[in-house]
Formats: structure tokens, C-alpha cells, sequence
């Protein structure tokens, strides 16, 4: 038994904001250190059944299961009858861009998926409101909400607005927790907490007219970031489920309980056939974290979904570590013509939103150094001539250049590009011949891709000092959820009560000593809001509550200090 699965352990936390206690000091790992760490951690999302004190449900468990066969069977009778109906996914961060993808590959298979894009976090209304107008004139809608913490207002609004109107919809809950793990705190101008609404969930699941998904899938290795672990596992749960019931629709049968287990163990062995390139991931992790700590940067240039799996990664390390937009930025060949995002090309809103090769040519490459690390992500299935001509292009400003590259069956990479890269890690895959069956592997090549990345860049960031532990102390907070984790770890670290870390916080988010009522009286969004263009703002609180100083006076303590760690030690030990 793993020590977070003991009732004792963390008693007050979700096991979704719990720390892993494999990973305690994963910031004085190395890189071959840190990808067994992560390679572990993920191995937990298949275990069968959590055996703990708590008896928590696992990936495999019968309840679980059953649940995603019903669903299956919901999506079924969708794709049997689409006049009328719909298919809408929603989630906030992580949950969101993963949903985005997700509508966007499956579209092309089942046409009634409506594309949800990550969305703000803090507003039920908002949500519901949202979800109303995506479904106006449409008569019978699943939708499938995703949180992975069961926190998120955005969703639960949408869930209750789904419950009120049971005619039209069927509600479907995705997360990691337990019912009674789900956030209670009240949530601004409006009456129901996560909880409750789960609750509500929970009993509407005995006649089928709501349904949870909820597998614990163990604690992150780094506390709280539901990029990884839960990211996943919420790609696996929704792939399996959809692909389950568009292949029963096709064969006029019904989605059963060996269907659901055969899909799982097939994502069982991506995750065994991922870490087999453990070593080559580590060499990856290795020149990354050099990059970054010589305070430049890490490209990702993908083909199609990949260079999807790309921009998601890179777009999630300024949340978790604080980091420059420009630290990690990813790049799709044809940008935003192949992400099919409503709002066309966003280009023009600055350099951060150029996404294309051709932006990455004639915006970036020019300032590329031999310090930088530049990543390829494709498959032999794409152009060569053009992954060929972009790398040597590269090549004339580096040499720090990688390939993560995917073949199939007996195809092998040709000579000419594994030349051109200092270093190529090729995963090899079972060939297959039918284009649905094809259409499987590529989101099986999307998740072994989406491992790879998670693993360069929190290695990445961990060498580079980043984190405290396995805590991402110096994250951005630039939501409700992250400003309550925010003053916890502050507690944690400062043994200061919640009134004292509160305070500390907010004298860091506004810059001052003395914040006015209207800073103390805002809500939590507000704060959020300002302190999305701060840095180091729980560093900076922390040392303010060890040492009794200003604001002025921690930041400069902290300048000082370039690794986290090394600062909050010399603060622990003051």
C-alpha cells in the first residue's frame, strides 16, 4: 500500500491536490531519476483496484467500467439517430484543450461532437450560459464535463444547468476524486457547492439519467498539476468510451464490458511502450533542462495532432512553473488552418499566438542559438521532404536538434533523416491497414507523444530549479482553485495560519504592505486576475511570513536565489 492511500495521509487534501510520496524529492533528481519517477506515477492510472484503507475504485474497477459501457451506449443511440442531437464536451485548463483536441479528431468520425474550448474557470453561470446557447434548437444532447479535481464552477454549472433539463440533456461528470472529496467551499453568487451538485449527480446515477466517472488514478508527481496523470487519464476515458460505441453504431451491436477492458489494456501497453524509450526520454529531459537553465529555450515542431500535443504542453508551463510564455512554445506545420479553431488565425495578437512552421521560420529561427533545444514530433506517415528541409534549416542554427518520430510496422526511418538529428527516438508500432483502425493508433501515437513531452518539460523545469519537492511553489495563480492552493502551501510551508497566508498573498499580488479594504474585500477572481502578470508571487509571500519584511524586501531576498528550493531552505532555516 502506497502511503497516500492511508486515510491518515493528508486527511484534509483531495487525492487530486495530494503529494505523491514516490516523488518527495524529485527536485534533486536527475534526469534518468525523474523519467522512473514519472514512468511509476503514471503506472498507477492502470491499477485495478486502490486496496488501501479507503477502498477507493481504479481504472479496471467493475463500477467504473459499467459506468463508461452506459455512456457508450448513450453516445450509441446519438450516432444511430443524429438528427437533433449533440455530443458536447467542457473543461477548464488541461480539461479544455484536451476536450478541444478530442472534438476535433473525433469529428471527423462522428460528426455530432461540438467543439468546447477551454474556458474560464471561476463562473457557473458563465457556464451554463455557454452551454445553452452551444445547444439552442437541439433535442437531445449528452454532455460530458470534465474536472478533474471536481472543482471547477465552469462545469458545475453546466451539470446543474444539464439536471434542471433532463428532457434534453444526460449528464456525464469525468474526474479523479471521490463524491465526498469534491470542492465544498461556496462558490460566489451562487447557491450550490461542486459537492452538492455531485451529490445530485450521484443519486440521478441509479436510474441512468446521470452518470460519474471518477477512478482515482493517485496523486500527480508533481502536487496538484492535473496536466499529467489526470490529463491523461481523461484522454484514455474519453477515447475509450467514444470509440467503443462509434464501433458498436457501425457493427449494430452493443458496447459491452469486454469491449471497455480490451481499449483500457491497449492504453495499458502504450504506456509500457512509452517508458521503454526511457533512457532516450531521459537525454531529451537532459538537454532541455540545459537549455532553460541558461535562460533560453525549447521548441516543439510538430506535424498534425502532434504539434497539437506540442502546444498543449508548452502552453501549460506558465500556470505550473511560472514561466515565460516564450520558455516552451510549440509549432503545428500548417498552424492554425489545421487546429480548425473557431476564430481563425489569431496571429496578429502577437508573437506568443504565431503557432505555424512558417512563423517559426521567418519569427523564430533567426534568434535560435546553439543553447536552444528544438524537438520534432512526427510520424513516417508525414511529408519527409518537408520535415527534412525544415531540420537542416535548423541545423544551420544548431546543433541541439531532436526527433520524437513514430513508425509503423516493418517501415524504418530513413538514413537521411536520422542525419540531420543529433539524437532520434523512435517508437515503433504494430502496422494496420484500415483507416478506422488507423485513426485508434493515432490517438494511441497522441498519448505516448503527450508522456514524452509532460516528462520533458517538468524534467525541464525541475532542473532549472522550478519546483519545492514535488510542489509547484512557484506557479502562476491566475484562478480561484490556484489561489486556495496557493495560500495552503503557504500554510504548509510557514506553519502561519490561513488569515496570516491570505494577507501575505495579497500584499504580494498588489505590491504593497499596506493593501486597501477594496484589496482585501476583492473576490478571488479579482486577485487572480492581477496576479496573472506576477512572478513568484508564493516565493515572495513565504519569505515575507518567514522573515516578518516587506514585500520589497523578500523579492530582493529572492532575487538572490535562482532555484527554488535553495530559497525556500534558506527561508526554512533563517
Amino acid at each position: 500500500m502506497d502511503r497516500w492511500e492511508m486515510p491518515s495521509y493528508e486527511p484534509d487534501l483531495p487525492i487530486t491536490e495530494k503529494s505523491n510520496s514516490r516523488t518527495r524529492d524529485m527536485d534533486r533528481a536527475q534526469p534518468e531519476q525523474l523519467v522512473q519517477l514519472l514512468r511509476d506515477c503514471d503506472t498507477e492510472i492502470f491499477q485495478h483496484l486502490w486496496e488501501g484503507g479507503a477502498g477507493y475504485q481504479g481504472l479496471y474497477s467493475d463500477s467504473v467500467v459499467q459506468t463508461i459501457v452506459h455512456v457508450a451506449r448513450n453516445v450509441e443511440e446519438i450516432l444511430k439517430c443524429p438528427e437533433d442531437s449533440l455530443i458536447v464536451m467542457s473543461g477548464c485548463g488541461t480539461s479544455g484543450r484536451l476536450a478541444y483536441l478530442l472534438a476535433t479528431s473525433f469529428n471527423r468520425l462522428l460528426k455530432r461532437l461540438k467543439k468546447q474550448e477551454e474556458a474560464p474557470e471561476d463562473s457557473p453561470h458563465l457556464g451554463a450560459l455557454n452551454l445553452e446557447q452551444v445547444c439552442a434548437g437541439k433535442r437531445r444532447i449528452l454532455f460530458i464535463g470534465i474536472s478533474c479535481g471536481l472543482s471547477a464552477p465552469f462545469v458545475a454549472g453546466q451539470l446543474d444547468f444539464c439536471m434542471d433539463n433532463l428532457n434534453v440533456f444526460t449528464p456525464v461528470l469525468i474526474g479523479f476524486n471521490p463524491v465526498n472529496m469534491a470542492r465544498n467551499e461556496p462558490i460566489p453568487g451562487w447557491t450550490p457547492t461542486f459537492r452538492t451538485v455531485t451529490e445530485r449527480m450521484l443519486q440521478m446515477q441509479e436510474t441512468h439519467r446521470a452518470f460519474i466517472i471518477n477512478p482515482a488514478v493517485g496523486p500527480e508527481p508533481l502536487s496538484g498539476s492535473s496536466r499529467m496523470k489526470a490529463g491523461s487519464a481523461t484522454k484514455i476515458l474519453l477515447e475509450t468510451l467514444l470509440w467503443a460505441a462509434h464501433t458498436s453504431a457501425l457493427s449494430h451491436t452493443h458496447t459491452t464490458h469486454r469491449d471497455v477492458l480490451n481499449l483500457l489494456r491497449d492504453y495499458e501497453h502504450v504506456h509500457r511502450i512509452t517508458y521503454s524509450q526511457s533512457d532516450q526520454i531521459a537525454v531529451l529531459v537532459k538537454q532541455a533542462g540545459s537549455s532553460l537553465k541558461k535562460g533560453r529555450h525549447v521548441y516543439y515542431v510538430g506535424w498534425h495532432t502532434l504539434g497539437v500535443m506540442g502546444i498543449i504542453d508548452a502552453s501549460e508551463c506558465v500556470p505550473t512553473f511560472g514561466a515565460d510564455v516564450g520558455d516552451i512554445c510549440g509549432f503545428i506545420n500548417e498552424g492554425y488552418a489545421e487546429m480548425g479553431n473557431a476564430e481563425g488565425d489569431l496571429s496578429s495578437l502577437g508573437p506568443e499566438f504565431c503557432i505555424g512552421h512558417k512563423d517559426f521560420v521567418r519569427t523564430t529561427l533567426p534568434n535560435v542559438t546553439e543553447s536552444d533545444s528544438v524537438i520534432f514530433l512526427f510520424t513516417l506517415g508525414d511529408d519527409l521532404h518537408a520535415v527534412e528541409d525544415l531540420a537542416l534549416c535548423v541545423k544551420q542554427r544548431t546543433l541541439g536538434l531532436y526527433a520524437v518520430i513514430h513508425a509503423s510496422g516493418p517501415h524504418s526511418v530513413p538514413d537521411n533523416i536520422k542525419e540531420v538529428f543529433a539524437s532520434v527516438m523512435t517508437f515503433t508500432w504494430p502496422s494496420t491497414s484500415e483507416e478506422e483502425n488507423s485513426f485508434l493508433r493515432t490517438l494511441q501515437v497522441e498519448l505516448a507523444t503527450k508522456w514524452v513531452l509532460n516528462a520533458v518539460s517538468t524534467g525541464a523545469h525541475i532542473l532549472k530549479g522550478k519546483i519545492y519537492r514535488n510542489y509547484m511553489m512557484d506557479l502562476k495563480v491566475t484562478n480561484s482553485k490556484l489561489f486556495r492552493r496557493a495560500v495552503s502551501l503557504l500554510q504548509m510551508f510557514s506553519g502561519c495560519p490561513e488569515e496570516l497566508c491570505h494577507g501575505a498573498l495579497i500584499q504580494v499580488i498588489y505590491s504593497t504592505d499596506q493593501p486597501t479594504e477594496e484589496m482585501n474585500t476583492a473576490p478571488l477572481t479579482e486577485h487572480a486576475h492581477t496576479a496573472n502578470t506576477s512572478s513568484k508571487v508564493v516565493p515572495t509571500a513565504l519569505l515575507m511570513l518567514r522573515w516578518r519584511c516587506s514585500v520589497h524586501e523578500a523579492r530582493a531576498r529572492l532575487d538572490g536565489h535562482m532555484i527554488i528550493r535553495d530559497a525556500v531552505e534558506a527561508c526554512l532555516t533563517a
